[in-house]
């Protein structure tokens, strides 16, 4: 008789037990958020106005009134998981962005209309999963990533005639899939590309518009950033900083472009640098205890407050970053039973007595998770959440044990153990 596999024995408890928090944290969290569920699990998110579009690993994109928690819209075209999505001006200018553009596992990049849901086009665009999508509005242009470890540059000029994306460019250095995007135009010709990897490397490129016909997009490595041990999951920039989540269970925020250097008078003298240390060195990272998949930093936002919301493990968590090289945890809300996946702003737009068209616009934040919700939060609750309540105790009569075959675990979602292990693995493919 062959010796038991002690590995798979402490793999399978190991599994009961994480299952088994999980569905006691179902249940204690289950009215925790005004959660929305929904039938698969938001990968990104969007929020305009007070309608959230989701993409799911269910292939498709759903339009969803974050008031009623209704499902407006189905966008359904994909073949497998949809993981980014992002909007463009039919019209260049109008603001309307009335064109929607997703990507997904199944290597395509397809575009909507956001109103009659009609596929305007589907371009084969990566030769793996495409993992982010990013469009610089004044520059008519596209970015895409993929597994493949490429990124690529589409021409926005001519998105709605019903055509696939022309291809104006690509980057081929990273080595590893380029997970996360993040740009900022310098003029109508050129803009400062980030892109950020699965082993933790951020490059920065300046890219420029050529004289070409057709014209094409050049690029020029400025530098690379390495301060995150491995991948980088979410990534944001602005007011002279670039912020990023990491796996690595740290965010960290950068100076960039890096502060001008000390000048040559001050440089001549040995004790400027040690005299003006934060002068050189970047704010220390943000420890959390679980790998963080998703941040907002309120000052990049309309409100511009001194504040960064996180997603680690199933955690939201809130500090106050009015001093960067000080951040100060305010608040840690048990917010979802799995993986927080992305965190976005709602200016809510209620309805008030008064003059007709009267409304009341109020900031709340909106967390998407693999737990299949969506849930709300009023951000001054967040910042101040109240104390939770009171652990009932539940006497439990024992049961003799019964010798029969175990049944496959289901979670809350009604995935099971294996395809909930699945997705993840999918998630984080490379």
């Amino acid at each position: 008789m062959q010796p038991a596999d002690k590995s798979n024995l402490l793999r399978s408890e190991a599994e009961l037990q994480l299952e088994k928090a999980r569905n006691d944290k179902a249940e204690r969290t289950k009215d925790v958020g005004s959660p929305i569920e929904i039938a698969g699990k938001a990968l990104a998110i969007q929020v305009r106005g007070n309608v959230a579009w989701i993409a799911e690993n269910t292939t498709v994109i759903r339009k969803l009134d974050l008031e009623t928690g209704k499902t407006l819209q189905l966008f359904k075209g994909h073949t497998a998981p949809v993981t980014s999505l992002a909007f463009v001006d039919r019209t260049p200018g109008s603001g309307k962005e009335d064109l929607l553009i997703t990507g997904s596992w199944d290597q395509t990049i397809r575009v909507w209309d956001v109103e009659t849901k009609e596929l305007i086009s589907t371009t084969s665009a990566h030769s793996d999963f495409v993992k982010a999508l990013l469009v610089i509005p004044s520059l008519r242009l596209l970015v895409s990533s993929g597994s493949d470890k490429i990124v690529r540059f589409w021409d926005l000029s001519t998105v709605a005639d019903g055509q696939p994306l022309t291809s104006v460019g690509s980057l081929t250095d990273h080595t590893r899939p380029v997970e996360s995007l993040d740009a900022r135009a310098t003029s109508d010709t050129s803009a400062v590309l980030y892109t950020a990897d699965t082993m933790g490397v951020i490059k920065v490129w300046d890219i420029k518009k050529d004289d070409g016909t057709p014209p094409r997009w050049q690029s020029t490595l400025v530098e690379e950033l390495k301060h995150h041990r491995t991948r980088v999951n979410d990534m944001k920039h602005g007011n002279g900083q670039l912020w990023t989540a990491s796996t690595d269970e740290t965010v960290q925020v950068v100076p960039h472009p890096a502060p001008p250097p000390a000048s040559a008078s001050a440089s001549t003298s040995p004790s400027s640098a040690a005299s003006n240390p934060a002068a050189s060195k970047p704010p220390p990272p943000i420890q959390h205890p679980a790998a963080v998949r998703a941040l907002l930093p309120l000052g990049l936002t309309p409100l511009a407050e001194p504040y960064l919301l996180t997603g680690a493990g199933d955690v939201i968590r809130v500090y106050d970053v009015s001093s960067p090289e000080e951040p100060e945890l305010l608040a840690e809300v048990d917010a979802h039973w799995h993986d927080v996946t992305a965190l976005r702003l709602w200016m809510r737009r209620s309805a008030v007595e008064g003059p007709p068209g009267a409304v009341k616009v109020e900031p709340w934040i909106v967390s998407a998770s693999l737990d299949g919700t969506i849930r709300r939060w009023r951000l001054s609750e967040l910042l101040q959440p109240p104390p939770p309540p009171p652990v009932k105790k539940v006497e439990k009569k024992e049961k003799p044990p019964q010798a029969q075959a175990a049944p496959e675990a289901t979670l809350p979602s009604g995935m099971t153990e294996e395809e909930e292990r699945e997705l993840a693995e999918l998630m984080d493919e490379d």
